[in-house]
């Protein structure tokens, strides 16, 4: 007797982990979003799926993230203006229909 073949779509089934996460990444992620504590609680809440009531006392329990500051630039350079405006034109070819004989 042959042996049975197994089929392809076995071989190439891709499963897919999803794992929410746990309630202390979620607050971060809000705290990274906004300073209001009221803002924090929703967002971790929808996050996580739970109820604001149960998400509340462990954010107002995790200390605040520091922020970084966006650096900017010591100065920025703006082009010239005497020049006048740049132009950039493209242009598309369309390809060749060859026509049946």
């Amino acid at each position: 007797m042959l042996a049975k073949k197994k089929s392809s779509e076995s071989r190439h089934r891709r499963v897919t982990r999803v794992e929410p996460p746990v309630l202390e990444e979620a607050i971060v992620a809000a705290q990274g979003l906004t300073d209001d504590i009221d803002s924090q609680v929703e967002i971790a809440a929808q996050l996580m799926g739970l109820p604001q009531d149960e998400v509340r006392p462990v954010v107002l329990k995790t200390p605040a993230q520091p922020r970084r500051p966006e650096r900017m630039p010591e100065r920025m350079i703006m082009p010239e203006r005497s020049d006048g405006p740049k132009v950039v034109v493209v242009e598309r070819k369309r390809p060749r229909l060859v026509m049946p004989r």
